[in-house]
């Protein structure tokens, strides 16, 4: 069981399909991320509009990442696209909100290692992916994380 199928379990969801829709979970944020006016910026920019700012700014920074909750997920990203984003992701818009919820500061995070958004605003996905050594990094970071 892959690390995005124990994420993806402890949010409540049963996963009989094998687990594809959570492993898409990753694909289908980096595309919703890059398909927003502005790339990442504009996302950011999102979150701000919607009170939200400080949450994603911590993401982006150097320091601690403040948790979302999926309510917050949904007003940000509007309940339409999150129907949208969990019908993409092959999972219900209460699940993909909580995994949302969980995946995003993370992946945000390794997106910004220098606490800086990509110029461009785009994020790659293999770049990400390749820069966490594989999935499981992008849930490996806490404070007790020791790699430097």
């Amino acid at each position: 069981m892959s690390l995005l199928d124990s994420l993806a379990s402890s949010l409540g969801k049963s996963s009989p399909e094998g687990g594809g829709g959570s492993s898409n979970l990753i694909a289908v944020a980096m595309e919703f991320i890059n398909n927003q006016p502005g790339g990442l910026s504009g996302l950011i920019q999102r979150f701000h509009e919607h009170g939200a700012g400080d949450i994603i700014s911590s993401w982006i920074g150097t320091g601690e990442n403040k948790p979302i909750a999926p309510d917050t997920i949904t007003n940000v990203l509007g309940s339409e696209q999150v129907g949208a984003l969990a019908q993409k992701a092959g999972v219900s818009g209460d699940q993909l909100s909580g995994m949302l919820a969980a995946v995003l500061p993370n992946l945000v995070d390794r997106a910004t290692p220098n606490g800086e958004v990509p110029a461009e605003g785009k994020l790659d996905l293999t770049g990400v992916l390749g820069s966490l050594g594989g999935l499981g990094g992008l849930f490996g970071k806490s404070e007790g994380d020791k790699n430097t």
